[in-house]
């Protein structure tokens, strides 16, 4: 005999254990399914730190959630009682043009966003670890910093269970149906039903639905930590979260060393190999130290110090590079949020807000409009402002 839940969300890493949290703290029964342990290293919210930051290049509409998703996490750093968030500034390097600065800016500028644009005299007195080209300008952002996503998912985990979710790791889903009375999930366990399934699995989210009309390409990349030559320069509280901009629009980011993690993270922000997620090589070659060393010895010479550890995870890339987040146009009793792109888990806590609100009430008053499906039957090739 099945038991029945309100929702089961499937997927419980960074956005599906924000999701649990949010619906279980509004009364909903919850059951919340994740393949793997929770958290775990298998998918892309690992890692020992992630990038949050404000001034956000990709499309200015994304800011209204950041800063919601920033109040989030204040608000489950205090419920929790655990330091998730390190606010520790953003320093942007590149030139005027490249897209990284030229999209900053225009986040700031249109949201009066709190920054400083330095050139090359001025960066190498502020900031003496970055060795740039004259051509370079910094645009340093105030609210920026890093979150730690083992901990953020342990946190949301927890509360969602205190607020009574129930909460099944190391189970997979075989199947899952819904029809005018329900939804039915079939595990590797058993069989539950429910009113309404949301989806957040990630890089399997194509082989969990796989009638969403779009593909989403799984890529496989590296996170590089070095011991750098210079420990005192590279510190938390005297190194700021970074990134440099190239002109084939791929990026070069990292962190300050902070206790979670020895070392200082480095990586490079691209999609690489396409991969199946089921069948990823997850050992590091040595393609994989070369795709983050280069920077290092030409920007950040005094951290070019030995090799720690290289890490694997995986990018989930829409076709555009942007979120969806949607109601399914053919299930009337599934949400899903998926193609994060490499860039959404700072937004964990704003999305599992609005998942909650599209599984509950079928809409949100969160701006997402321009995250949604439609826009890919649409002629532009970007999402669209939000109305």
């Amino acid at each position: 005999m099945s038991r029945h839940f309100d929702t089961i969300v499937i997927g419980v890493g960074g956005m599906g254990s924000a999701a649990c949290y949010h619906l279980a703290r509004r009364g909903v029964r919850v059951l919340g399914i994740e393949q793997f342990d929770l958290p775990h290293d298998r998918g892309s919210s690992h890692g020992f730190s992630r990038m949050i930051r404000t001034a956000y290049y990709e499309h200015p509409s994304y800011v209204p959630l950041l800063q919601r998703a920033w109040g989030l996490w204040k608000q489950l750093e205090e419920e929790s009682l655990s330091k998730l968030l390190h606010v520790t500034g953003g320093l942007y390097l590149g030139t005027r043009e490249c897209e990284l600065i030229a999209g900053s800016l225009t986040a700031c500028r249109q949201h009066v966003l709190a920054h400083e644009l330095h050139d090359h005299r001025e960066l190498a007195g502020l900031f003496p670890q970055f060795r740039v080209p004259e051509t370079f300008v910094g645009l340093y952002e105030y609210q920026a910093g890093f979150l730690l996503p083992e901990l953020c998912i342990a946190a949301h985990v927890d509360l969602a269970m205190r607020h009574g979710a129930e909460i099944h790791g190391n189970e997979a889903v075989v199947k899952w149906k819904t029809n005018d009375r329900g939804a039915t999930v079939t595990t590797t366990r058993d069989t539950y039903t429910a009113d309404e399934i949301v989806f957040c699995g990630g890089a399997w989210t194509s082989k969990l639905v796989r009638d969403l009309g779009i593909e989403l390409l799984v890529t496989r990349q590296a996170l590089g930590w070095v011991q750098p030559l210079r420990r005192d320069r590279f510190q938390l509280g005297a190194f700021p979260v970074w990134a440099i901009g190239h002109e084939d629009a791929s990026l070069h980011y990292g962190f300050p060393m902070h206790a979670e993690a020895p070392g200082l993270k480095v990586a490079r922000h691209a999609p690489g190999m396409p991969v199946d997620p089921d069948a990823i090589e997850r050992r590091p070659h040595r393609e994989d130290e070369a795709s983050f060393r280069p920077i290092l010895r030409e920007y950040l010479p005094e951290a070019d110090g030995p090799t720690l550890s290289v890490r694997i995870c995986m990018y989930t890339n829409s076709p555009d590079h942007h979120f969806i987040i949607d109601r399914h146009p053919q299930h009337s009793r599934v949400t899903f949020a998926c193609g994060f792109s490499g860039h959404g888990f700072k937004f964990a806590s704003v999305v599992g807000e609005v998942v909650a609100d599209l599984a509950m009430k079928g809409r949100t008053t969160l701006p997402v409009e321009f995250l949604g499906i439609s826009r890919f039957s649409a002629v532009e090739s970007g999402p669209s402002d939000p109305a």
